[in-house]
């Protein structure tokens, strides 16, 4: 599957909780990476009907002191099945493909979902949970918590 896919997956997956605090005209994923390495930094934000745009999160692959590593929230946002499938996805980058001349500014674009679409992502989801690699590394006590 291409990392982007996997991407617009995640952010389907978010959809009725962004819907929740926001009315959400379409999403964007964006990412940058160097050629041939691995993302370790995305953010992912909703425009709405007006074109205003509001960061729902983003997600560093490591430690610093200026951040930790993991999904971060901003606002009222918040999404269980968001943070697992980015945690899937950036735990396993190398299951995923990319052009080899794909640009270092990555971008996946998600307009509202159709039913179909969303149980597409569960479906990819669902898939994931039952494959032996490297879903989470979210805490129980935290996972309740989103």
């Amino acid at each position: 599957m291409e990392f982007d896919k996997a991407l617009g997956y995640a952010a389907i997956l978010g959809w009725d909780d962004f819907k929740k605090v926001s009315n959400p005209h379409s999403a964007r994923v964006e990412y940058r990476t160097a050629v041939g390495t691995e993302v370790d930094y995305l953010s992912i934000w909703l425009v709405d009907p007006e074109g205003h745009q509001n960061m729902v999160c983003d997600y560093w692959t490591w430690t610093s002191s200026g951040h930790p590593s993991g999904i971060r929230f901003t606002g009222n946002y918040s999404s269980h099945p968001l943070g697992l499938a980015l945690d899937f996805i950036l735990m396993n980058q190398g299951q995923f493909t990319r052009p080899a001349d794909a640009c270092p500014e990555g971008l996946a674009l998600i307009n509202p979902p159709t039913a179909e679409e969303s149980a597409e992502a569960a479906a990819w989801m669902s898939g994931v949970h039952g494959a032996a690699t490297n879903v989470s590394r979210v805490e129980p006590e935290k996972a309740a918590a989103l």
